[in-house]
């Protein structure tokens, strides 16, 4: 804010800044009523930050709105209020008199406004006025005193009040509380509400404190005059009220506002009063700790009442302490609850209660605490503890004479075993060290006690816990126990005696090893010290003090392990360095403070993580050496061993210390210049090692082999003797079982000597090394390597031995092979594992392909086959799945080393090593420790490189790779993220060696790059980054082999590390894009010879288990084929063959699309490649041959081509093959496969919604070609090795008929599809003898659905007529002939070229070609009206020549011209009419007679046409001369011919000259009306006599030719016919007729007729009356044979009976058969005939009926009487 807004000389811009603040505050008041509590203390925070601009102004804005705003709800009230006391708060000293008068006013006006306690409202208000108090007090006062009246009780928040003003003003208010109290005690009795009485005690408990506050700094007060007594009387009455009468109330809440109020009280009370009322006062308030969960008020309150009590000398006190501190002492052992906040506090005022009745009564209260020390509750005796503690601190003076009592009592709580105890006693001890317990005797003990608990494991995290903290566990007692030590040692001078040596003591024992970082802090500070004191005052040395040897190996000891605790090493260094002469040796003090200083300096820089453990230890036994060469004496080193080896065999040390301290032995002993006594050392180490214990055989090596760099021969004989010795001998005593070592003892003893062995020769000096290593090492090693039973060497089964063994021929292989390390550093790491997977990979002093070389030259060992094989099996033997020790690291780098030496192995051992290790390691699960696998994987490496390092070319790469390819492709993640970064640093490795002097070829690069580069797309991130790592590492060797440099840099390898980054993201298409660019580049660097196999290999990785990994290499086959591709046209099939494998064998979505993917880039290439190549597919094409042609549909781009060339294959493709019968008896067709395959292929491109464009293109082609091979496919069979494989048994038409459908269904003629189908084209279309009506249904839906189409699909049809195929001219011509009878021709100008083609076709040696052209000309009429007329005369002498074909014999070719005649007559010009159709007329005649049906209709009905067209007297001559049969065949027994010939008699009636016969003709041979045959030939015989009566004779005539008709019913219509022109004729015309010729014409036909009735009676009646005979007969014979059997006699009277009966039936029977004949005779002969006939018909039947009726007449006569008889 700028300074002229505070600057008072300016009014005008301190009222703009005072009006400002005024609306800003108002506005903020005004949204107080917003109910967010965040947005309330937003605004009151704003209200508060205007307050520090101006108080006064922002006091006054807050005053006037709440009196503006009386109705504003009391939250919001209270909050301006609260905003009100805030900025009072912080600017109480700017406020004048006028604001505060006119703020207080306020307050005390909000503050009393509601009768009711609202405690937010008025505690806002009340807060105000205390602030206000503060300064201006009476002021205050002035407002509420006025709401404090005599004998009224005031308001909640007035006393409220008054209590806060007396805590915050005390000086200014207590000489206001004489006249408060004097109006306040009497209204004490009219207090009636809990909540009053509490408010009463609370304001009484503030009146008190303030006075005693006063009262404490009277010095200081305004008015020094005012004494205690001055309240003593109103206290006491107040005490005597609240104690007798409100402290016994139930509300819990008064009970302790009274005892709150109480305590202060007390201190104001009369003597006298206090000392009355004790007695009555300690019990009550003891009780009250029953009854309240919250103690702090209680023992608040207690502590003021005793402290009041032993201030006036209380009497009565000492007689209520043993009751007052066991409910003390109870209440401090009682557990805290967590949910009660002060309890803290309450626990400190308990422990003030003690310390106030300490000073009057310590000897009463330690006689009550001492004794709980050996309580058998574990609480009373933490409390007792921690209340001795507190005396200790608080009551020093009355303690100070208990010293010796205290510490005799501490025996018992020494032993106690609980962790709270152990706490609390720490603590005291923690005390007596401060006032001096622990300098008397019996100190020792508690302070021997302190560093045991330093020494107690360290379960939690250092630090002190908190006081008061339950149940603390090991770790928190340590912590504390280690903090005291320390601060014992270093804040309290009279400790430095009392600790320093006598600390010294406990560095060495076992137990005490835990606590030895705190001592050796805690020792080199009391050394420092002890170091700078005079000489005099250096404590005396007493007590079992360490030996310097025994610390100096101590604190190294200590020194190996810097940061098991924090602080370890450098503590014990400086201690070492620190130590007084007395302790060490003179010479060491300068080589030390050298030295020393050093190595706390490497500490210093290093973590537990980062510190070198090996290197540390190294240079710990490097000083350990230097400090014994810099000791001239060399008697002081020679206790050193046998201490080294004491503290070995005594302490509990650490498996790492163990052998650090086996380190330092072996180094005391080769500075020893004895032999002696190194033999003696070196005999009593191996009798006495531990070789159970893993720790023990390692250091024991490790002696071994630094002691054999000084004493070789010494080492090597004490081991030559150690084997020798009895030790692995079995006795044969009966006693020899209870001494002997098990077998299992014994492993582990062999196990130790294996190793010793191995460090032996690898610290061994190489001189001396190679003449002792076959016959003094070796030897013994694999003697001890085997276990002997019955005497012959097997193969330990020991995991110990093994690993032994492992090791220490890697320790031999390495010091053969790289020369012998003169440091123990080295010596001591066999694993040599560094680098990424802990292995560097590279060998010193080789970068080619020979093997490493020692110092001495080539190395060879004769038993380097024996041992790689032995290592071998060790790895064989391990669990395939499981990493438990380090078995496998050591005898992969035991192999290692010893490959590097000479004679080389062969080519099977060489496989089996690499078979085992990668086995060995790649298949492991993860373990537990990290450690072990990445161990093993370095050593894996280590092997494999050098394997690579003899054989370091493309042959020994392809080696290893042929190896650990199936690891790389494991569908394990662990095993291919391990196999991928082997590669990646083996690749590496042989980049870094290689050494090209020619250009060779690098030979299986695309095998290395197929393998790896589809790891690019991983799931696993770090097999992705491994992958291109190596893909790009492949590539710079490949450089290298064309004959770059090593370091020559490519741009497109260079680019290859910017797609790790793309490598990161999972997403698949970030992915597969960098899979796109990975193999642009392969495709650019690849060697185009190298292409095809790359591919092979790529098709392969289709099949990877992982799926990315999978879909990756489908990514890189397409992307090399798309930038490459061109360069592979030979290699097409081959492609193919592989995609093929790739659909067969993958199910997967994507795979299957890569793969089509795969095809259609080829394609696009050589697309008459790949159509030849999937055309030579074996039929039937499979379901993935099916895909490739689906595939290749779906290129838009490449459709078009595909289908041009598969109708060029399908145009030139022989459609089959005729196939001899053998003898001659026929031929069959059979399909040929290139031209099915060429139809199988369209058929499943057609199947792709996508070519429909270019089918929509090739469309008239594509229908003639398949609507050809449709033809060609009709009636022939498909070659034997497809039947039975085809679904459904399809035919060769089949596949056909599916194609074009297709092809329709493509170019959208869906609607031709189904129409053809409902009309059951398809199906017609595969039945030779009806395909070309199937061929028509299509013509017609293609005319009707798809006309536009057509011009272009019958210009390329027309050629097909000329084809040598009889088929395929059969199916143009159907097909084109159908299109002739639709008007579409017409539309698109199409008849003249049909005609044209159709017109030749009349010579077609194929019968049924010149039918369908025939039919075609016909339909012409009909689908082109208008423009047949110009063409007409040529289509009706080519119609009419088809008449008279003679390679005819069924007429066919006449049936079809006679359809075709009708149709052209209608558009015949006159000239045209008269010479031919009396020609036709002529020709059909004979046709009306025909035993075909179909020429029957068609003739006739063609001749009615002829007679409706022509009018002339000849074609009347023709209608005469027809006139007969078609009378005749309105008799036909075909309904068609009867309906035909009604027709065409309607027809020729104008030409017969009688008008009653066309009126007759019209209205009796309508359609729809049935005709009376009889009635209407008889009106037509009488017409015609009539009209026509010269016709007479020839119509006799020609009924009579009739008469032999083969039609029964043309027969009687003859007769009929003859008989009504007999009728009709006179006597002048009768004798024109031969009657005789007639009548014998007649009997003729009679005879015939009567020879026909007996057929004429159909079996359904002849069977019944059959069954009426037989079934009487039947019942006759079941009812006589029962009857006559028994009675005999009765033969000849039943026999006459029985015929008697059987004739009643027969005649019975002729009686049915007699009526129906008549009625049967009349239904089957339709014209009438003389009764004559019916005569000739019944005599047959009517004779033998009467005479059976004659016969039978005589037989019943004589029945009754035979019936009287029976």
């Amino acid at each position: 804010m700028n300074s002229e807004l505070v600057l008072p000389g300016k009014p005008e811009t301190r009222s703009m800044m005072e009006s400002r603040i005024r609306r800003l505050a108002t506005t903020l008041m005004d949204a107080s009523t917003d109910k967010d509590p965040e947005v309330q203390e937003q605004i009151r925070n704003s209200l508060c930050a205007l307050g520090d601009a101006d108080p006064e102004e922002m006091l006054e804005c807050c005053g006037e709105y709440l009196r503006q705003h009386e109705k504003l709800p009391f939250p919001f009230r209270a909050l301006i209020l609260f905003s009100m006391g805030s900025v009072i708060r912080s600017h109480l000293r700017d406020l004048g008199k006028g604001s505060a008068a006119a703020a207080a006013a306020l307050a005390a006006r909000e503050m009393t406004r509601a009768k009711e306690e609202i405690w937010e409202w008025q505690e806002a208000a009340s807060q105000v006025l205390v602030e206000l108090g503060k300064k201006f007090l009476n002021k205050v006062m002035e407002e509420v005193l006025g709401k404090f009246q005599p004998g009224i009780l005031p308001h909640p928040a007035v006393l409220r009040t008054f209590g806060n003003l007396a805590a915050a003003n005390v000086f200014g208010m207590v000489p206001f509380l004489n006249s408060i109290l004097g109006t306040l005690l009497p209204m004490l009795g009219m207090a009636r509400a809990d909540s009053m009485k509490s408010t009463l005690c609370f304001a009484l408990q503030r009146f008190s404190e303030s006075i005693l506050e006063y009262l404490a700094a009277r010095d200081q007060a305004p008015d020094p005059t005012i004494r205690r007594d001055a309240f003593a009387q109103e206290f006491g009455a107040a005490f005597e009220l609240l104690f007798q009468t409100w402290l016994p109330q139930r509300e819990a809440k008064v009970r302790l506002a009274v005892v709150e109020a109480l305590g202060p009280m007390s201190s104001l009370i009369p003597e006298e009063k206090l000392e009355e009322q004790l007695p009555k006062i300690l019990p009550g308030i003891l009780g009250l700790y029953k009854k309240h969960p919250e103690p702090f008020p209680i023992s608040k309150s207690l502590c003021q009442i005793l402290e009041s009590s032993v201030g006036i000398g209380s009497r009565s006190l000492e007689a209520q302490l043993e009751s007052l501190l066991g409910t003390l002492l109870a209440q401090i052992c009682a557990p805290a609850d967590p949910n009660i906040p002060t309890n803290a506090k309450n626990h400190t005022e308990l422990l003030r209660c003690f310390s106030v009745l300490a000073f009057p009564f310590p000897d009463r209260l330690l006689l009550f605490l001492l004794p709980k020390l050996e309580s058998g509750s574990e609480r009373l005796r933490v409390g007792s503890l921690l209340v001795l503690r507190h005396l200790l601190n608080s009551a020093p003076s009355q303690m100070e004479i208990k010293k010796l009592t205290i510490l005799s009592s501490m025996k018992l709580p020494l032993q106690d075993g609980s962790n709270k105890v152990k706490r609390a006693l720490v603590q005291l001890i923690s005390a007596m060290a401060h006032h001096g317990f622990l300098e008397q005797p019996g100190g020792e003990s508690l302070l021997e006690f302190l560093i045991r608990q330093c020494a107690l494991p360290m379960d939690e995290p250092s630090g002190i816990p908190e006081e008061n903290s339950e149940d603390p566990t090991s770790g928190s007692v340590r912590s504390v126990s280690v903090s005291t030590l320390l601060l014992l040692s270093t804040t309290v001078p009279r400790m430095s005696h009392v600790l320093w040596p006598f600390l010294l003591e406990f560095l060495l024992p076992a137990p005490f090893s835990p606590a030895l970082t705190p001592l050796c802090r805690s020792l080199a500070f009391l050394a420092a010290k002890i170091r700078e004191e005079p000489p005099e005052k250096t404590p005396e040395r007493r007590g079992n003090l360490p030996s310097p040897q025994a610390l100096l190996v101590r604190l190294l000891a200590v020194s190996s392990r810097p940061f098991l605790d924090p602080g370890r090493g450098e503590a014990a260094l400086r201690l070492l360095r620190l130590l007084p002469t007395e302790f060490s040796h003179p010479e060491l003090e300068k080589i030390w403070d050298e030295e020393i200083p050093i190595l706390l300096e490497q500490l210093r820089e290093h973590s537990e993580n980062s510190l070198d453990q090996q290197d540390w230890e190294e240079k710990l036994l490097q000083f350990f050496r230097h400090s014994l060469s810099s000791i001239p004496d060399k008697s002081w080193i020679f206790p050193l061993p046998p201490e080294i080896f004491r503290q070995l065999r005594d302490s509990e040390a650490s498996r790492s210390e163990k052998i650090f301290l086996y380190k330092s032995l072996g180094t005391a002993l080769g500075s020893c210049p004895g032999k002696d006594l190194v033999r003696k050392q070196l005999q009593e180490i191996l009798e006495n090692a531990r070789y159970q214990e893993e720790e023990e055989r390692e250091g024991l090596a490790f002696c071994f082999g630094i002691c054999a760099r000084n004493h070789l021969e010494e080492t090597l004989e004490k081991l030559e003797e150690f084997v020798r010795s009895d030790v692995f001998k079995k006795s044969l005593g009966l006693f020899s079982i209870f001494k002997e070592r098990s077998e299992g003892e014994l492993e582990k003893l062999r196990s130790g000597l294996v190793l010793c062995y191995g460090r032996v020769a690898e610290a061994a000096p190489p001189e001396l090394l190679n003449s002792r290593l076959e016959s003094q090492i070796l030897k013994n090693l694999l003697e001890n390597g085997h276990t002997k039973v019955l005497g012959i060497k097997v193969e330990t089964k020991d995991p110990t031995l093994k690993l032994s063994l492992a090791r220490s021929v890697s320790m031999i292989g390495r010091a053969l092979a790289t020369g012998n390390p003169r440091n123990s550093g080295k010596s001591g790491n066999d694993s040599g594992n560094s680098g990424k997977f802990g292995n560097s990979g590279n060998d010193s002093g080789n970068s080619g392909n020979e093997p490493r070389k020692g110092p001495g030259g080539s190395v060879s060992i004769a038993h380097k086959a024996e041992l790689v094989a032995l290592l071998v099996e060790f790895l064989k033997a391990e669990a395939p799945d499981a990493l438990r020790t380090r078995l496998r690291q050591r005898a992969l780098d035991a192999c290692s080393h010893l490959l590097a030496l000479e004679p080389p192995l062969g080519d099977s051992e060489r496989s089996e090593l690499l078979d085992s290790a990668l086995g060995s390691v790649l298949g492991l699960e993860r373990p537990r420790e990290p450690d072990l696998l990445r161990e093993a994987l370095g050593s894996l490496l280590e092997l494999l490189q050098e394997l690579l390092r003899r054989r370091l070319n493309p042959h020994g790469l392809q080696e290893i790779f042929a190896h650990l390819g199936p690891w790389i492709k494991s569908p394990r993640a662990p095993e291919r993220e391990r196999a991928v970064a082997l590669s990646n640093s083996l690749l590496e490795f042989f980049l870094e060696n290689l050494r090209v002097n020619a250009v060779i070829p690098f030979y299986n690069l695309s095998r290395l790059l197929a393998l790896l580069a589809p790891r690019c797309s991983d799931g696993i991130p770090k097999i992705r980054s491994d992958s291109l790592d190596c893909v790009r590492a492949l590539l710079r060797i490949q450089l290298c082999y064309e004959g770059f440099s090593r370091d020559h840099r490519d741009e497109l390898l260079e680019g290859l590390q910017e797609l790790k980054e793309g490598l990161e993201n999972p997403d698949f298409s970030i992915l597969f894009h960098t899979c796109t660019r990975l193999a642009s580049v392969l495709g650019r660097r690849l060697p185009p010879e190298q292409l095809p196999e790359l591919l092979r290999c790529l098709f392969q990785a289709w099949e990877d288990p992982d799926g990315n990994c999978s879909r990756a290499a489908s990514v890189l086959c397409n992307a090399l084929l798309r930038e490459r591709g061109a360069l592979l046209r030979e290699q097409v099939p081959d492609l193919l063959s592989w995609i093929h494998s790739r659909l067969e064998l993958l199910e997967e979505e994507q795979l299957r699309r890569a793969a089509q993917q795969s095809l259609l880039i080829l394609a696009l290439q050589h697309s008459r490649e790949i159509v030849s190549a999937l055309l030579g597919s074996s039929l039937p094409f499979d379901s993935s041959t099916c895909s490739m042609w689906r595939a290749l549909g779906t290129e838009p781009a490449l459709n078009s081509q595909i289908l041009e060339l598969l109708l060029e294959k399908l145009d030139a493709e022989i459609p089959y093959k005729e196939k001899k019968f053998p003898l001659g008896s026929g031929a069959e067709r059979v399909a040929t496969a290139p031209g099915l395959a060429v139809t199988r292929g369209l058929d499943e491109l057609l199947a792709v919604p996508e070519c429909s464009g270019a089918v929509l293109e090739k469309f008239p082609k594509l229908f003639r070609s398949l609507l050809v091979r449709l033809g060609c496919s009709v009636g022939v069979r498909i070659p034997k090795f497809l039947q039975g494989k085809e679904k459904g048994g399809k035919e060769a038409w089949g596949y056909a008929v599916s194609t074009l459908q297709a092809a329709l269904l493509r170019a959208g003629g869906s609607e031709v599809v189904q129409d053809v189908g409902n009309s059951g084209g398809w199906e017609l279309m595969g039945i030779p003898e009806r395909h070309h009506e199937g061929i028509a249904l299509l013509a017609g839906a293609m005319a009707r659905l798809m006309g536009p189409r057509l011009p272009p699909i019958v210009r390329s049809l027309i050629p097909v007529l000329g084809s040598v195929f009889e088929c395929q001219r059969v199916t143009g011509t159907a097909f084109l002939a159908e299109l002739l009878s639709h008007r579409v021709v017409t539309d698109l100008i199409l008849l003249e070229p049909i005609l044209e083609s159709l017109k030749p076709l009349e010579k077609d040696p194929s019968l049924l070609v010149r039918i369908l052209a025939l039919r075609g000309l016909g339909n012409a009429a009909s689908g082109s009206p208008e423009k047949i007329r110009l063409h007409a005369s040529q289509i009706l002498l080519s119609l009419v020549a088809g008449l008279d074909d003679r390679d005819d014999p069924e007429n066919l070719l006449a049936l079809e011209s006679m359809e075709g005649i009708p149709k052209i007559l209608e558009h015949l010009e006159e000239r045209d009419e008269r010479s031919e159709l009396l020609r036709v007329a002529v020709r059909i005649r004979p046709f009306f007679d025909s035993e075909r049906r179909e020429l029957r209709r068609c003739s006739i009905l063609l001749f009615g046409n002829l007679s409706r067209s022509s009018h002339s007297q000849l074609f009347r001559d023709q209608i005469l001369n027809s006139l007969v049969p078609l009378l005749l065949h309105l008799q036909d027994p075909q309904p068609d011919v009867v309906k035909a010939s009604k027709l065409a008699l309607r027809s020729c009636a104008p030409g017969l000259g009688s008008e009653e016969l066309r009126e007759m003709f019209g209205n009796f041979l309508r359609e729809e009306r049935g005709l009376h045959y009889g009635e209407f030939i008889n009106n037509t015989c009488k017409f015609l006599i009539r009209s026509q009566p010269s016709l007479l004779l020839r119509l006799v005539s020609t009924n009579l030719l009739y008469f032999r008709s083969p039609w029964r019913e043309l027969r009687a219509a003859a007769a009929m016919f003859i008989g009504f022109l007999v009728l009709h004729v006179d006597e002048e015309q009768g004798q024109q007729l031969d009657l005789d010729e007639l009548i014998s014409a007649l009997k003729l036909l009679l005879i015939q007729i009567l020879v026909f009735i007996p057929i004429l009676i159909p079996t359904w009646i002849l069977i019944p009356i059959l069954i009426l005979i037989l079934i009487p007969i039947l019942i006759l014979i079941l009812i006589w044979i029962p009857i006559l059997i028994p009675i005999p006699i009765l033969i000849p009277v039943l026999i006459p009976i029985s015929i008697s009966i059987l004739i009643l039936i027969l005649i019975f029977t002729q009686i049915l058969i007699l009526i129906p004949i008549p009625i049967l005779t009349l239904i089957l002969i339709p014209v009438p005939i003389p009764i004559l006939i019916l005569i000739f018909i019944w005599i047959p039947i009517l004779i033998p009926t009467l005479i059976l009726i004659l016969i039978s007449i005589p037989i019943p006569i004589p029945i009754p009487s035979l019936l009287f008889q029976l």
